[in-house]
């Protein structure tokens, strides 16, 4: 049977506890928050101002309409109208842009039996190609439709293509076809995914079993224990983190192995260098782990600590959906987060084949932060907790 006055004062133990550790109150509150915000906002949302570039080769009222139609697009943003077809590839292979759209010398030319526009496209990033894809092929679908129908007459008030654009086209007799150039062939959905999912899952690993290597042992005591004896607090720590690293490169073979074996995942960038770059995030988010694990006494309050931290980036962090698809705010915001490094560099090894120097840049922001974090950690250890 309960009893009223006991059962009160129950509650009032548990609610003075949350007082007692205010950085699990603060994430208690935080935490529903942040999570709506990045529902609401982080996910499934339209993507639109993909970066491109247009090579304009020909002039003419054709290409002055085509011209004016993708800028006015919502799903395009001209970075740059151009006419060097090299540099416009050199921007796409570099990741750069996402597309180049490129209208031919002939465009204009009324004596081409058809007018051949390409669209070079970075098909790593999966979704946006496909949206890419889509409105490329739409415009292109109703502007040869208006080619075909100036025959006779123009029509200015197509309902997307803005009158004020209108154009004289009853010199345009031929239809124009589009090609689709996929630079690194055509990704699937689980191919864009499984990238990620790796990083994210080392990610995870990585922090939550630091939480119960140093959080954990120092609410049972064992971490009080170690310090008894003539230990530095650089080798205890030391020594976690070599054994859980030795852990988590078990853990990423594996990861490997059964993403190759189960969904048949090609690695271009070869094997070992997918290795390479699994390790340095692993080191890095053992050394986040380490940085919040620094002061907190019990696993409840670095489970409360990390999950404000660990839940956001894997939503703007580019894991199932592409930073192009969040609001502005969100996409700035994913550069703070180790994990969109460790997500690109992925991707690009695995995706598009490229080597450990061609994402220099990823691997080197990993390793600062990996620095930073256990440079903080280090100095924020309280042994006394």
């Amino acid at each position: 049977m309960i009893e009223p006055k006991k059962f009160w004062w129950m509650i009032k133990k548990e609610l003075i506890s949350l007082k007692r550790h205010p950085s699990r109150l603060i994430s208690i509150l935080a935490f529903p928050i942040i999570m709506i915000l990045l529902f609401g906002y982080g996910m499934g949302g339209e993507m639109t101002d993909l970066p491109i570039v247009v090579v304009s080769q020909s002039d003419g009222n054709l290409t002055d309409l085509t011209l004016d139609t993708i800028k006015s697009t919502e799903t395009y943003h001209v970075v740059e109208v151009m006419d060097s077809l090299s540099d416009a590839k050199a921007r796409v292979d570099s990741g750069e842009v996402k597309a180049a759209i490129i209208l031919p010398s002939d465009y204009d030319d009324d004596s081409s039996q058809q007018k051949g526009v390409t669209l070079y496209l970075d098909s790593s990033d999966q979704m946006a190609s496909q949206i890419l894809e889509s409105s490329t092929q739409g415009i292109f679908y109703r502007l040869s439709n208006m080619v075909a129908a100036s025959q006779t007459s123009v029509s200015t008030q197509d309902a997307n293509i803005t009158p004020s654009l209108g154009h004289s086209l009853n010199n345009f007799k031929d239809d124009i076809s589009l090609h689709i150039n996929r630079i690194y062939g055509n990704i699937k959905y689980i191919d864009f995914l499984v990238p990620a999912i790796l990083g994210m899952t080392i990610m995870m690993s990585c922090m939550m079993g630091m939480g119960s290597t140093i959080a954990g042992e120092r609410e049972t005591g064992e971490l009080a224990r170690l310090f008894m004896t003539p230990t530095s607090v650089a080798t205890v720590i030391g020594g976690k983190i070599v054994a859980k690293l030795l852990i988590e490169l078990v853990r990423a073979l594996i990861l490997i192995f059964m993403a190759v074996l189960l969904f048949n995942v090609s690695i271009k960038g070869g094997f070992l260098q997918t290795f390479i770059v699994l390790v340095i995030g692993a080191l890095c988010f053992v050394g986040f782990g380490i940085m919040l694990s620094a002061r907190t006494s019990t696993q409840e309050d670095y489970a409360q600590i990390s999950l404000p931290f660990s839940m956001p980036m894997m939503f703007v962090s580019g894991v199932f959906y592409p930073i192009e698809t969040m609001p502005w705010i969100l996409q700035k915001l994913a550069y703070i987060f180790p994990l969109t490094y460790l997500n690109d560099a992925m991707r690009g090894i695995m995706l598009k084949g490229q080597t450990l120097g061609d994402v220099w840049l990823d691997l080197v922001v990993l390793l600062g932060f990996t620095l930073l974090f256990f440079i903080v950690g280090v100095k924020r250890f309280n042994r006394d907790v």
